[in-house]
């Protein structure tokens, strides 16, 4: 188990900082680099790097973004497989509709909780 854990914390580290250093060293917004990484996660796991990345790191490489990416590009090749053509608009969703549920209620119930503050 330590191990696991080794590995997954080494993994999401590279991932973060790999963010951090695109943030302090390039004029990307936050919002490009989040993007970014998501496409990353996509088109690694297209050319099946992603998928043993994933199972050696564990949740270091499936929590970041590019795990979203991954999951995505997973959700489609196995709708097609299922469905045909149908699944390139279905599969993405369906595989990562349980992560998307979760921020939007998490968001929704932050919002009820805490105040906007505008800025000064």
């Amino acid at each position: 188990m330590i191990i696991d854990l080794l590995k997954a914390f080494l993994v999401g580290g590279i991932l973060c900082t790999i963010g951090q250093l695109l943030i302090d060293f390039t004029k990307l917004t936050p919002a490009r680099i989040l993007t970014g990484f998501v496409v990353a996660g996509v088109l690694l796991s297209a050319l099946g790097l992603y998928g043993p990345l994933a199972d050696f790191a564990g949740a270091g490489a499936t929590v970041p973004l590019t795990g979203f990416g991954h999951l995505l590009a997973k959700g489609v090749r196995e709708a097609i497989d299922e469905n045909g053509i149908s699944g390139i608009v279905t599969g993405g969703l369906t595989a990562a509709a349980g992560g998307i549920t979760a921020a939007l209620v998490c968001g929704y119930t932050a919002s009820l909780i805490f105040r906007q503050k505008d800025k000064d």
